[in-house]
């Protein structure tokens, strides 16, 4: 049976660090506790799917059922002279993962270093970075019915995979837990180093290959981002705006250059954290809040906040981002 406890703290499953509560809390070792867990869930309870908590912000206590599945292994399904499928637990920690297929010498995910969470998480926000998206590399998703309990299986095409989306985010959210994710991995691998300053990185380490990639965007990452076991964050908290190429050139002629990263050819995106910095928020603190000083995606909990505090924060920012370049930023954590 899946362990179950009721009004569970949240405090140390949620990378911000801010107290809350669970009315229901269950954990899920395997498939049969999670369907034990889903058929215990009270009527009318709401549901709220928690992995590494590395991407949402409670605003409360949670007044419904919190479920953790926990489900471990990675197992070799297909190989042959090129590629290896590999099928994944939702509950393998994601960074653990990926130095274990550069250890292997497996192609893919070596930019996707450092990022916080579980591997459950990676296709439903389709994790992102440096050029590289969790979308690139999954051939499938494996989860759990919420309202058959049975088994069911989407294509990579079937994910309606998009910019820190999938249909896990809409169409099926609350309908489908995701116990497994098949990654198809590259054993000739093709280094992608052209995005931020990962060439710069590599230059500094003498080397270009699976070890010399990962640990760049380490190094870069640690640099840049607080450790959330210190100071507790969510990572990126807002997602990259996507505009017009139009208002990206009128931007451009008022305030100088602009960092932009073509989409189509009408649409480029822009650095949320650039918009952030530009509109001087930086550095800047309020109470137990604030931006990081280092990277200004990065909102933080400096001790005792509530998740009310750094919600009222990132409205303050969307505000100002919004009158002062007429973008809207839109939030990439899930607030609860």
């Amino acid at each position: 049976m899946p362990a179950f406890s009721q009004n569970h703290p949240l405090d140390n499953l949620n990378t911000f660090g801010v107290s809350a509560k669970a009315k229901h809390f269950y954990e899920a070792q395997s498939l049969n506790d999670l369907m034990n867990a889903v058929k215990a869930i009270p009527k009318n309870s709401p549901l709220l799917v928690l992995g590494g908590g590395s991407n949402v912000l409670f605003t409360n206590d949670f007044d419904g059922t919190v479920i953790r599945p926990n489900i471990m292994g990675i197992e070799e399904i297909y190989s042959d002279k090129d590629f290896v499928t590999l099928s994944v637990g939702a509950g393998e920690d994601w960074d653990e993962f990926v130095g274990k297929t550069v250890e292997m010498g497996l192609g893919g995910l070596e930019n996707l270093s450092l990022i916080p969470g579980n591997v459950g998480a990676s296709p439903i926000q389709n994790i992102g970075a440096y050029g590289v998206e969790a979308k690139d590399c999954i051939e499938w998703v494996v989860g759990l019915s919420i309202e058959t309990l049975e088994m069911v299986k989407y294509t990579n095409p079937e994910c309606n995979f998009g910019y820190r989306d999938s249909i896990f985010k809409r169409e099926l959210k609350g309908k489908v837990i995701v116990t497994h994710v098949c990654f198809k991995l590259a054993k000739k691998p093709t280094l992608k180093t052209h995005y931020g300053n990962l060439e710069e990185e590599l230059s500094k380490l003498g080397s270009k290959n699976l070890q010399s990639v990962r640990q760049a965007v380490i190094n870069i990452r640690n640099a840049k981002l607080p450790d959330p076991k210190t100071l507790g964050n969510a990572g990126s908290f807002f997602k990259n705006p996507i505009i017009t190429v139009e208002l990206a050139k009128k931007l451009q002629n008022f305030y100088g250059t602009i960092p932009t990263y073509p989409v189509t050819e009408k649409l480029v995106k822009l650095p949320a954290g650039w918009l952030i910095e530009k509109a001087g928020w930086k550095g800047k603190r309020t109470g137990n809040v604030g931006v990081h000083q280092n990277q200004a995606l990065v909102l933080v909990n400096y001790g005792g906040a509530r998740g009310t505090d750094v919600l009222a924060l990132a409205k303050q920012i969307q505000d100002s981002v919004s009158e002062k370049f007429a973008v809207e930023l839109e939030m990439e954590v899930n607030v609860v």
